[in-house]
């Protein structure tokens, strides 16, 4: 039993040593392909991800080279979304992304009736903001609404003009000036 022992420790000596040289050798590889490597159209597809592309690991830049390779059969109203969704994704901080993918599985497990729902309240929230004006902040500032410009205008056409200011009294208004 205690040859057992010794040879079980001796081989796990030996064994977690190589396991961890071979995953140090893994991690030493250049994760592929790089950007440098994607056929020239590729490229052009993924030039909005082109910044990131070197942080990305293999799985994701496996799946966008998928994509890129069926973009020229998409309908052009799909590569305009497609287009505008990684420039999109592009401009998100990495916190952003993870945020992004947490709601996104949050959503996936949701019941189909419930994912219907939530797209239709998306499609509500969309809907809104298309029928608003868009503004930036470098935008000047409305001028106030119609309704309150003629309520302050009639307000102060109705006023009597020999009306003292508020908070004086009698004896200030009707006094002469000081010269």
């Amino acid at each position: 039993m205690a040859k057992t022992l010794v040879a079980l420790i001796v081989w796990l000596c030996l064994a977690f040593p190589a396991a961890a040289a071979q995953s140090k050798a893994d991690a030493k590889k250049p994760v592929r392909p790089a950007w440098s490597e994607l056929q020239p159209s590729h490229q052009k597809v993924l030039a909005p991800l082109a910044a990131d592309w070197d942080q990305m690991a293999a799985a994701p830049r496996k799946k966008w080279v998928e994509i890129a390779a069926r973009y020229p059969k998409m309908k052009p109203a799909e590569q305009q979304r497609l287009q505008k969704r990684m420039a999109d994704w592009a401009k998100l901080t990495p916190a952003q992304r993870t945020a992004a993918r947490e709601k996104y599985q949050v959503l996936k497990k949701l019941p189909p009736d419930q994912r219907r729902e939530v797209a239709a309240q998306w499609r509500r929230y969309q809907q809104s903001l298309a029928q608003q004006p868009a503004f930036s902040p470098s935008d000047p500032p409305l001028p106030p609404d119609s309704q309150t410009a003629e309520a302050a205008t009639s307000t102060a056409e109705s006023a009597p003009r020999d009306a003292k200011p508020a908070g004086t009294t009698t004896a200030e208004t009707s006094a002469p000036a000081a010269q």
